[in-house]
């Protein structure tokens, strides 16, 4: 019997009629039947997908990490599982739960029917998967416009991320959770609920979208190219091992700044400083392998 899903893809990426097509034609390869939704803003996302929950057994959204975190709060309220077609540039939250890049295997993970449960953070009541930062990916995000996304895809990030580490000025902020306080003088804070983020860095070596807490780490030191040695701690989440990281792990967090600081979440600019962080523990449930 065929399963009834509502799917909505962002239509503003590269090839967002293309996409649409090809997840469509996907899901129904795989004995699904899409009901597709246009949508034209993020912020519209959540209240589409609680609006049309009545006659759909789950929701399917095809896009980036940014598409995604705009679900967030809609399937919780809707009740229904979230099946993930991975179709952005850096599909970190597909990456933490191990969903194939391919169209056609994603769509088969939906159709296999098992699901998880994780956990969602929040940042002033704004939701997040993977992290929620402020300082130098904030600064990427501002500057990381759409347009530059659709013209050159992943090397359009390299291009503002070069841009991004040549401006770059430390800046003094508290960080409070429930065993300390400290002030810091710092490129960037990020706080990471998944595993993965920024195309494949580990936000710490343990941490996993269901262990019910936060990973924060601190970047405190001057010069921003010294991120070039720490690459490859990066990408394994074992940065936390130089001097020049602090790195706590809490389910709560409040940081404020000097003056109120753009806070990136998902690849979005969400909020501001002061900001507290949160955790939903098995807040969402998602198609998985």
């Amino acid at each position: 019997m065929s399963r009834r899903a509502l799917l909505i893809v962002n239509a503003k990426s590269r090839s967002g009629e293309a996409q649409t097509q090809a997840a469509i034609e996907a899901l129904e390869a795989h004995g699904i039947e899409p009901v597709h939704v246009e949508c034209g803003r993020r912020e519209d996302l959540s209240p589409l997908i609680v609006k049309h929950r009545d006659g759909v057994e789950c929701a399917v959204v095809g896009g980036g990490d940014g598409t995604l975190n705009a679900a967030a709060l809609g399937v919780i309220e809707a009740g229904l599982p979230l099946g993930i077609l991975p179709l952005g540039t850096a599909n970190d939250l597909a990456r933490t739960l191990e969903i194939p890049f391919d169209l056609d295997s994603a769509a088969q993970v939906i159709a296999d029917g098992h699901t998880r449960r994780i956990d969602l953070g929040l940042v002033n009541g704004q939701p997040f998967f993977n992290v929620a930062s402020l300082g130098l990916s904030a600064e990427l995000a501002q500057q990381l416009t759409r347009d530059i996304k659709r013209r050159f895809g992943r090397l359009g990030y390299a291009l503002v991320a070069m841009k991004v580490l040549a401006q770059a000025q430390p800046f003094r902020a508290t960080i409070t959770s429930e065993s300390e306080s400290v002030r810091v003088r710092t490129l960037q804070i990020a706080v990471g609920n998944g595993r993965f983020y920024g195309g494949g860095n580990a936000v710490e070596k343990d941490a996993a979208i269901d262990d019910q807490h936060l990973d924060l780490y601190s970047l405190e030191f001057e010069r921003a190219w010294k991120l070039a040695f720490m690459a490859r701690s990066f990408r394994s989440g074992e940065h936390g091992a130089w001097s020049e990281v602090r790195a706590i792990r809490a389910r709560e967090f409040d940081i404020r700044t000097r003056r109120p600081r753009p806070i990136n979440a998902d690849g979005e600019i969400v909020t501001r400083t002061p900001a507290h962080f949160s955790i939903r523990p098995s807040a969402v449930t998602v198609f998985a392998p």
